[in-house]
């Protein structure tokens, strides 16, 4: 018999065991069946049981931070609040802390603050006590203005540090044929806060936005001189038609130059910065170490001549 006989034939016993298991195997229990079905006519649930059901988060937790965001954010005035959302946004929390989050969480360590200051000074009534309750409450209400604050700042240098190479990358790619959205998106596939803002950009390049506008919304949601810069030559050079090309060397040229110039002037600050720690800690040491056996010398030799 042809080899393409014997391989029908155990193709076909193959396939009966086969089905059965996929016809028989996979079936419910009737018991089961009965049960996921009779689950839907018992007695209808009303709202207080389904929110039971509901985690404790859900059902305490966030209703009492979203109060507690109402309450900070009607007792605190649209200035303060303007300025955490922008130390928020150049921190680059915007999708972990909202502004809600963040005035709760301001409102509770405040209280938290302020209790233990109170229990302080029920303890030991005195000014220095009660000096200590306003520390307390006021430490803990702008505790994350702080930390924000530097959060922020610290992510403003790394942009800063980080913009030169990443201009130089996109310049390189221009010049070698590639569009701009392509270079940016070619930028943006390094790590660090100024490649995800480039692919944050980029993405709303893709969804229709003007590319200036693009980059203006880049500007608000950073601090940099550096890149508030480039921006505005990038913008001038679109409008009248300057190529791109040339506009990208002449910043990235002038980028390098600025960061050898920031990095001399740093240079020439580091001796004034070094007398203090010299002066204070190291000079005294020094003093101690050759003057100290020649002082005691002098003292044993005048009282015991």
């Amino acid at each position: 018999m042809p080899l393409t006989v014997w391989l029908a034939a155990l193709a076909v016993a193959a396939s009966i065991p086969l089905a059965w298991w996929a016809v028989s195997g996979g079936r419910l229990p009737a018991r089961a069946v009965r049960a996921n079905l009779g689950q839907g006519l018992g007695r209808s649930m009303d709202l207080r049981e389904i929110q039971l059901q509901s985690s404790a988060r859900d059902r305490v937790v966030t209703p009492s931070m979203q109060l507690l965001a109402r309450r900070a954010r009607r007792i605190t005035p649209s200035g303060i609040v303007d300025r955490l959302e922008q130390r928020i946004m150049l921190a680059g929390v915007g999708d972990r802390w909202p502004i809600e989050r963040a005035l709760a969480t301001k409102m509770t360590l405040g209280i938290i603050g302020a209790t233990l200051g109170a229990l302080l000074f029920a303890v030991q009534p005195s000014l220095i006590r009660l000096l200590c309750w306003a520390v307390f409450t006021l430490g803990g209400y702008f505790a994350i203005d702080a930390i924000l604050d530097r959060r922020a700042r610290d992510r403003q240098a790394q942009i800063g540090r980080a913009l030169p190479e990443m201009l130089d990358q996109i310049t390189i790619c221009v010049e070698s044929g590639l569009g701009f959205e392509a270079a940016v998106a070619r930028a943006a596939k390094a790590d660090g806060p100024l490649a995800r803002e480039l692919g944050r950009t980029l993405q709303d390049v893709q969804m229709g936005l003007a590319r200036t506008r693009a980059l203006e919304q880049l500007l608000e949601r950073t601090d940099v001189r550096e890149l508030r810069s480039f921006v505005h030559a990038f913008a001038q050079a679109e409008r009248y038609g300057i190529p791109i090309a040339q506009v990208l060397r002449v910043q990235a040229d002038e980028m390098r130059d600025k960061r050898r110039q920031q990095a001399e002037e740093r240079a020439t600050k580091m001796p004034v910065i070094l007398v203090f720690p010299v002066v204070l800690c190291i000079l005294p040491a020094m003093l101690v170490v050759i003057a100290g056996p020649a002082v005691v010398r002098i003292s044993q030799t005048s009282f015991w001549g």
